[in-house]
C-alpha cells in the first residue's frame, strides 16, 4: 500500500508542469554574406556583458567565448547565461561585425550578416 502511494505521488509530480527560468541559453551565430551565403571558419567571439545570472558567475566563471563556424557558417556554442552580450565576428575580406544583444530566451539563433570590405579612401584623390 505505501509503495503504491508513492507511485501515485511521483506520477503526479511528474505530471506537473516545469516553470523553472533557466539563467543560461544556448546560443546559435550563422554567420552570412548579405546574399545569404553562408561564411566558413569566421570567428566568432562572444562576451556576457551583464545580467541577473551576472552574481551566479563568480569572479572565476567564464565570461568570453571564442568559436568559428563551420562549413553552414554556425558556430554553436555551450550554455551561456541569459542577459547582454556583445558578439563580434571577424572573416577574411569581411568588415568586422559588432553588435551587443539582450538575450532572454531558452535557445536563441542569431543571424549576423557580414559586409563586403569598403574600398580605400585616398585624401590625394
Amino acid at each position: 500500500m505505501r509503495a503504491a502511494r508513492f507511485l501515485l505521488i511521483a506520477l503526479a509530480l511528474c505530471s506537473l508542469p516545469v516553470f523553472a527560468d533557466s539563467d543560461t541559453t544556448l546560443l546559435r551565430v550563422e554567420v552570412k554574406t548579405l546574399g545569404g551565403k553562408p561564411i566558413e571558419r569566421a570567428s566568432v567571439i562572444v562576451q556576457f556583458v551583464r545580467g541577473r545570472s551576472a552574481a551566479k558567475l563568480g569572479r572565476k566563471a567564464r565570461t568570453t567565448w571564442e568559436t568559428r563556424s563551420n562549413q553552414d557558417g554556425i558556430a554553436k556554442l555551450p550554455q551561456i547565461p541569459k542577459g547582454e552580450i556583445r558578439v563580434q565576428v571577424n572573416a577574411k575580406g569581411y568588415q568586422t561585425f559588432g553588435q551587443v544583444f539582450q538575450i532572454e530566451d531558452d535557445e536563441k539563433t542569431l543571424e549576423i550578416k557580414m559586409n563586403p570590405p569598403q574600398p580605400q579612401y585616398s585624401v590625394s584623390e
